[in-house]
């Protein structure tokens, strides 16, 4: 093989000797390279989940711990720094109602720019009832 063909380390760029599938020169290459990987990646993963807990806290604030659920306007949840582009998943109802949810607290589109908040139980169910 020719210097330009050579297999390199992902981490390091020395010539790689023995196996085919070989990447790393050593264990100390391939612990930095993954490390390194797995920081890039976890940085976007602790920016969403920061944006999460600020919805659900947001959620949960204006639920309040003995209101079963809540209208509230879109703007009151805009001013408080609501992101409505992240959310966990969504629930619809037999009537075809859409609730969003972030984690446990979710919320129904209304007329007038409005919202119905509400808090799923442990067993998925709402207190009351998600219409």
């Amino acid at each position: 093989m020719n210097q330009d063909n050579q297999r390199r380390c992902l981490q390091c760029n020395k010539v790689l000797h023995g196996r085919m599938d070989k990447k790393f020169c050593d264990d100390y290459c391939r612990n930095s390279y993954n490390n390194r990987q797995a920081l890039a990646d976890g940085e976007q993963v602790k920016n969403i989940n920061a944006i999460l807990k600020k919805n659900r806290k947001i959620l949960q604030e204006y639920l309040g711990e003995s209101a079963e659920m809540i209208q509230i306007s879109k703007q009151k949840m805009m001013d408080a720094g609501f992101n409505f582009g992240y959310y966990t998943h969504h629930y619809t109802t037999k009537k075809g109602g859409v609730y969003t949810f972030v984690y446990e607290f979710g919320y129904l589109a209304l007329e007038g720019e409005r919202f119905l908040i509400v808090k799923r139980e442990s067993d998925g169910s709402a207190k009351k009832n998600v219409h």
